[in-house]
């Protein structure tokens, strides 16, 4: 998924986006009853999901299922998905908060409000979704206590791959885009460098700058740092499912970790590129300046904050366990 995610961010990162958000929606598929995978999938496999984990609606039991009412900002692939999942509160007869859930419809049971209107990663749609009394059937309905206490992966003794942790999946997943969008910016960079002057010097080629190359080489550096720090973290997830164990603690700790060091390596890598390339960068026509703005963008997502990550890492070294956040 990484390896995908970031080719596609080469050429765009909305795009890669997109794709990335329906894929990881798609292995979410896994910690619902085969049921459902089996009404989803009815035609054939070509389907994209788009969903938002936190839990923006309500959903009240009714006879064979529940009646879902929300709103979902910032759903990613909104007007390209065919089902659409959301985070809801399970409410008792008397309205109060009993259980968290996600709850799958379909694309055509909701709308979608053209709210998406941000300075980076356009082309990802990221509009609102809204559900009004919608019907959703029992098998449609996951609660997240199994889901975050690993309880799901004994489902799937046949499939490593859904047996991945749910937390570090969910974060690690969104770095993919980030590693494309450092290589595509260090790309462009060493393109043009051959032909380029350095402005107000006498250096006719910005390749023959010193301070040029210095930039160039921190830039590419912290680049690799992202990617080794990702594929441990994505070799860990696979390591930890292949054997059908949930990492503890501190391995789940780690992995935010190593995506909060790929993310803000990537964002430090990308604007070392920038001062290398100077003011023309942020040209429209250049597209060094949409990676930049896809890049911070994409780098903001609540899911993957490298603050929670590292606040997360840090309670796991001293023994503390007085969880931040149930995405772990």
């Amino acid at each position: 998924m990484l390896d995908l995610s970031a080719i596609i961010a080469e050429a765009d990162g909305g795009t890669s986006w997109v794709t990335t958000l329906s894929n990881v929606n798609a292995w979410a598929m896994g910690l619902y009853p085969r049921k459902a995978a089996d009404e989803i999938y009815a035609n054939g496999p070509d389907v994209i999901l788009g969903g938002v984990v936190s839990p923006g609606g309500t959903a009240k039991k009714v006879t064979g299922g529940y009646r879902i009412t929300g709103e979902w900002p910032y759903a990613s692939a909104s007007l390209h998905a065919h089902w659409t999942s959301g985070g809801v509160w399970v409410l008792d007869e008397d309205g109060e908060e009993e259980d968290q859930a996600m709850a799958l419809m379909p694309s055509a049971d909701v709308q979608i409000k053209d709210t998406w209107y941000v300075a980076g990663m356009r082309a990802s749609g990221s509009n609102t979704i809204v559900a009004e009394d919608v019907f959703v059937p029992d098998h449609r309905l996951i609660s997240m206590l199994p889901v975050t206490s690993g309880t799901y992966m004994a489902e799937h003794p046949d499939s490593a791959f859904y047996r991945s942790a749910f937390g570090p999946m969910l974060v690690l997943v969104l770095v993919g885009p980030q590693l494309g969008l450092g290589r595509a910016a260090l790309n462009l960079t060493i393109n043009k460098a051959a032909g380029k002057a350095l402005a107000y010097t006498n250096i006719e080629r910005q390749a023959e700058s010193v301070a040029f190359q210095l930039l160039v080489a921190e830039a590419a550096a912290k680049i690799d740092t992202a990617h080794l720090h990702a594929y441990r973290a994505a070799d860990d997830v696979r390591r930890y499912a292949e054997e059908g164990v949930l990492p503890d603690f501190e391995a789940r700790a780690r992995m935010r970790a190593d995506s909060a060091v790929a993310l803000r390596s990537i964002n430090e890598a990308i604007n070392t590129l920038l001062n290398a390339a100077g003011a023309g960068s942020f040209a429209e026509v250049n597209p060094m300046q949409r990676i930049w703005r896809d890049s911070n963008v994409g780098a903001r997502h609540a899911v993957m904050l490298p603050q929670v990550s590292m606040e997360t890492y840090g309670k796991a070294l001293l023994g503390q366990r007085d969880h931040i956040t149930a995405i772990l």
